[in-house]
């Protein structure tokens, strides 16, 4: 029997999984990494870091699964997507940490090009809004803020990359630099029409295309690895994708017609589409994967903090974990009137408002421990139900169920409360980590030890349903409170 290893390469950890040919996960290895917050509103992480804890679990997954190297039939990448990095083409060594895609310090140059009038040229060419959340400021902040970064880079000393990028070139011993175009669509450098960098957002960057990573299809044969400790040489990498479109593809949507979200420290929800779709309700148009030459177009919905609003919470509530906050939820049967709108990193998806900051209102001396930490539970589902509307409005549809995956869906609290607030059933899938099912899926397939019926039979013996139970005018009353209170945190950002 062969096997895939699945890299899943995330904002607080780095995991490996090692899945056999019926899909089934057989050893897991998982290390977290810091989150470095230089000052507010920065988030970096230390690359070198993330490298050595994602080639160890790799080497654990295989030691737990009594496996070598030679039982792998081949490797799949799925990656936090805008974190951004640049690193030095001989000695490997990164020009300082990477910039996490939640890093707001590019707030005021997205500000300075959309005050240009660039912003319609952005969404046109790449599907994207000028935001900090991309990669395409972050880039030209590294290469404006490092003594002669850019003209190391336009000498081609220097490299750009996400964390695929960076993942692979080190896995390969520095002899691949490559993304799929899934990764590059993020970036604001990419004509997701032309399918290639685009000279003209590059040098309104400032970004050197010489330094920028060949764009290959999602299922290519990226190139073979090196040596490293258990994993040794001669692997093929046959797939790298981004979470949010790996977990798509892990849900076993090849069509359009199902809208998929992801709850982790923030929150995808991507559908296929029939072609590049242009929003016209805040949502982006990306690439949801490129197989053999095929692009397969989506929309996407970004929330910024999702999952993380509850981890927040619990800590600045002084409980032990999310476990202890959702007991605290569920002794209250609602959140008593208050709203949490957890813009601790601005308001993605549908909104965009980057400057906006977190609130929570409707407190009044009644108020309890518990109708706040359910309140928190609540904001995760509101912002959710947010670009769901946002995409049934883009479609011109009513769409039935959501269907769900991340470690927030363990959570029966919140995924009965998404279904309530959201007025629709939750397809819950119970394949714990579904981006790393879903890149080991299409590494599987580009290696022939998969095929579509046996991903879709494991898909059907992992699916539940929860419905809601909340009639439509409690839904309303929510939603409206909701709502009044976005506009009041997007209203005193405009005055900030």
């Amino acid at each position: 029997m062969k096997y895939v290893l699945a890299l899943d390469q995330g904002t607080t950890s780095s995991r490996a999984i090692v899945f056999d040919s019926a899909g089934n996960a057989v050893a897991t290895a998982q290390r977290e990494h810091r989150q470095i917050y230089p000052q507010a509103g920065w988030v970096e992480h230390d690359a070198d870091e993330i490298w050595e804890n994602q080639s160890a679990v790799a080497v654990e997954a295989l030691t737990a699964a009594k496996l070598t190297a030679r039982d792998i039939s081949s490797i799949g990448i799925t990656n936090q997507r805008e974190t951004t990095l640049v690193w030095d083409r001989r000695t490997g060594r990164p020009l300082g940490h990477a910039i996490v895609w939640q890093d707001r310090r590019t707030t005021a140059a997205c500000a300075t090009l959309r005050t240009a009038g660039r912003e319609p040229l952005f969404t046109a060419r790449t599907g994207l809004r000028l935001d900090p959340y991309f990669s395409g400021t972050k880039l030209a902040w590294l290469l404006a803020h490092y003594p002669e970064a850019h003209a190391r880079a336009a000498q081609g000393e220097l490299l750009f990359g996400t964390i695929d990028t960076w993942l692979i070139w080190k896995l390969t011993g520095g002899s691949v630099h490559a993304t799929d175009a899934s990764n590059a669509s993020r970036t604001q450098l990419f004509d997701i029409h032309a399918q290639v960098w685009s000279e003209e957002l590059c040098a309104l960057f400032g970004a050197p295309i010489g330094a920028l990573p060949r764009v290959e299809d999602s299922d290519a044969l990226f190139g073979d690895t090196v040596a490293i400790g258990r994993l040794a040489a001669g692997v093929p990498i046959r797939a790298m994708i981004g979470d949010s479109h790996a977990a798509l593809f892990g849900h076993g949507v090849r069509a359009p017609g199902i809208v998929k979200a992801t709850y982790g420290t923030g929150s995808s929800l991507m559908t296929l589409t029939d072609a590049p779709m242009r929003s016209r309700s805040g949502l982006s148009t990306t690439i949801a994967w490129r197989r053999a030459g095929r692009v397969a177009y989506a929309l996407e919905g970004n929330i910024s903090v999702s999952a993380q609003a509850a981890a927040w919470t619990a800590e600045l509530m002084g409980l032990a974990d999310v476990e202890a906050l959702t007991a605290l939820a569920a002794s209250s049967p609602d959140a008593g009137g208050v709203c949490f709108v957890p813009a601790l990193a601005g308001l993605g998806a549908p909104h965009w408002k980057d400057r906006a900051r977190a609130a929570l209102t409707g407190m009044s001396l009644a108020t309890t421990r518990a109708q706040i930490a359910r309140a928190a539970l609540e904001a995760i589902a509101l912002q959710i139900g947010d670009v769901f509307a946002a995409m049934e409005r883009d479609l011109e549809a009513r769409l039935d169920a959501l269907s769900v995956d991340g470690g927030g869906t363990r959570n029966d609290l919140l995924m009965q409360i998404q279904a309530d607030l959201l007025g629709r059933p939750i397809k819950r899938v119970a394949i714990p980590e579904l981006s790393a099912f879903g890149v080991g899926a299409l590494a599987g397939l580009a290696g022939g030890l998969f095929d579509e019926a046996s991903i879709a039979a494991r898909l059907n013996d992992s699916i539940d349903a929860i419905h809601p139970r909340l009639d439509e005018a409690a839904q309303r009353a929510k939603a409206q409170l909701w709502g009044r209170s976005v506009r009041s945190v997007i209203a005193n950002a405009a005055l900030s």
